[in-house]
């Protein structure tokens, strides 16, 4: 079996010195190309070197994640399978990381993990490690969470409380004969209200619309307000 061909880009020396030492050390690992500098990488990426299986990518090189535009280059230009490596958990920067072409990401502290990651990668088998996975569940949560935040403030700017009055009245079952008693209004008015909420909301009916206002939360704050019903 033929080594596994390895570059390993990393801005501090002695652990790039150490992390070598320790590659080198396991079987079927070769480590054909370092570097501290992204320029050189670039450099490297341009010249007539053999392109490497797995290239180890430092996120932060100097004080920038110049790390990740370099992780794009090199997938692009060379299809190695890059493993971004940091001492950090930056969730926004995994994120691009994998966005740009990266397969998995690797904390430093964990080093005696990575043969078997650059083993996994090098077989195109790699599975996202623990801790990237975990980051990324994270970073869809807080993305789920900003959408339905945007949805509630959508349909909160579209719905006066007086038309969520009416819709949880239509959520506890109340008919529109019965909402115009409660209210003291007529049918006609009730029916109006309605028909304008559907229209803002564009949905076919009003049991629709209440469910819909109910998922988000409104019914249930509206009431916690004291602007609802009892």
């Amino acid at each position: 079996m033929d080594n596994i061909q390895v570059w390993i880009v990393e801005d501090d020396k002695d652990w790039l010195r150490g992390l070598k030492a320790f590659l080198a050390a396991q079987p079927n690992i070769e480590v054909v190309f370092t570097s501290d500098n992204p320029q050189e990488v670039r450099e490297a990426l341009a010249g007539e070197l053999k392109a490497p299986d797995v290239v180890l990518m430092d996120i932060m090189l100097g004080d920038e994640p110049a790390g990740i535009e370099l992780a794009e280059a090199t997938a692009m230009s060379t299809g190695a399978r890059v493993i971004m490596l940091t001492s950090m958990e930056e969730k926004e920067l995994i994120l691009q990381a994998f966005q740009v072409g990266a397969i998995d990401y690797q904390i430093k502290s964990d080093f005696e993990s990575l043969p078997a990651a650059i083993a996994a990668a090098a077989k195109r088998q790699s599975p996202i490690s623990a801790a990237a996975a975990e980051q990324m569940r994270e970073e869809f949560r807080r993305l789920k969470q900003l959408e339905r935040d945007f949805e509630v403030k959508k349909v909160r700017d579209l719905i006066t409380p007086a038309e969520l009055q009416l819709l949880e009245l239509v959520d506890q079952g109340y008919s529109q004969s019965q909402m115009a008693d409660k209210l003291f209004v007529s049918i006609r008015t009730v029916k109006n209200h309605i028909n304008h909420i559907l229209k803002k909301l564009q949905l076919g009916g009003s049991k629709e619309a209440a469910q819909q206002v109910k998922a988000l939360g409104l019914l249930e704050k509206e009431n916690k307000d004291g602007n609802g019903t009892t």
